[in-house]
């Protein structure tokens, strides 16, 4: 090609026109970021007369329940689509009784949050042991082989199931699974079909690894944890794992699946909403703690636009196949969404 249609070529092509204002910008947007696809995690304290900071996440709060239930109001305004409610007890033991006690926090919270909110949004449920026993485990513990302590897995999922049909009572439209116990899935969905509550859709933490960005959420909900989770949580040097348990929680009868963390992890998110797709399952993930205080920490400095960063990686999330996003930003990003 001469150099004379060379410089043609490079006049009639050009990409920069599809950029060039912010009108255009959005005619041409292939990820857009909607109010009903975010997911707020809320924190409630048994006990508590009113919100209290969380010192490592700056603006999220541990809730009383009158706090609790007018941030929720408040994300049924902004249009916010669900609502994942975790539970931080007074009391902790070996087995995490007050997890399936309807007097317990969490239960509780979830039957006045559904009260106040109806089926305006969802109401979500974290099942998981780990903010109710004394050891901060996802399960009950046990002696292994070689005198070691581990997590007993089939024992937990008897604990899963009563918790299944103590949040399902209480109220809640979605359970979240996030324990990583082998079989959860399958043993919550039969708990809630033989007791007649076919209708509570089960949400499974089908690709969460043991990762160092929970950090700041073991201090929202005052975990007791000593040592780590790497022996039921997922490696993070391994992706073809992920994959092994989508299948087979879509097997066992999920309804949807996730991925936890998100942004550190956005090549196993892009791959999990492809295999789900396949079967018709939505894919969300979780922008955990860590991942907020990092914004947050660093936009405190200056070092970054907190707002455009805050829209940026919530953006990729989605850009990588979340249907929704759980984040800490839910409620302020669907108040700016909304203009």
């Amino acid at each position: 090609m001469s150099e004379a249609n060379l410089d043609r070529s490079a006049g009639r092509i050009r990409p920069r026109r599809l950029r060039s204002t912010p009108a255009m910008r959005r005619l041409v947007a292939q990820t857009r970021l909607h109010p009903a696809e975010l997911i707020w995690p809320l924190f409630v304290r048994e006990g508590a007369d009113g919100p209290r900071p969380v010192t490592s996440m700056p603006g999220v709060e541990q809730h009383s329940l009158d706090s609790l239930v007018t941030a929720a109001r408040e994300a049924v305004s902004a249009g916010v689509g669900g609502l994942m409610l975790f539970g931080v007890p007074q009391q902790r033991d070996a087995t995490g009784t007050g997890a399936d006690d309807p007097d317990g926090i969490l239960n509780v919270a979830l039957a006045t949050v559904r009260e106040a909110v109806g089926d305006d949004t969802l109401v979500m449920a974290d099942l998981c042991l780990d903010e109710f026993t004394d050891h901060g485990h996802c399960g009950v513990l046990t002696t292994g082989p070689r005198g070691e302590t581990v997590v007993d897995n089939d024992a937990t999922l008897e604990r899963y199931a009563a918790m299944a049909l103590a949040q399902a009572d209480a109220g809640a439209h979605v359970l979240g699974l996030s324990g990583m116990m082998d079989g959860q899935v399958g043993v919550v969905r039969d708990a809630l079909d033989a007791h007649g509550r076919s209708d509570v859709v089960v949400l499974a933490y089908a690709a969460k690894y043991a990762s160092g960005y929970y950090g700041p959420f073991r201090d929202a909900v005052e975990s007791t944890l000593q040592g780590d989770r790497s022996t039921y949580q997922q490696d993070p040097a391994n992706a073809a794992e992920s994959l092994r348990e989508v299948r087979l929680d879509m097997e066992q009868g999920a309804d949807m699946v996730m991925v936890k963390p998100a942004l550190p992890y956005l090549d196993i998110l892009a791959k999990v909403a492809d295999v789900a797709a396949q079967a018709g399952v939505p894919t969300a993930a979780y922008q955990v703690s860590g991942e907020y205080a990092q914004i947050e920490a660093a936009a405190e400095r200056g070092w970054i636009d907190r707002d455009r960063v805050v829209l940026e990686s919530l953006t990729a999330i989605r850009r990588a196949g979340a249907g929704s996003v759980l984040t800490y930003y839910a409620l302020e990003v669907a108040r700016r969404l909304n203009g």
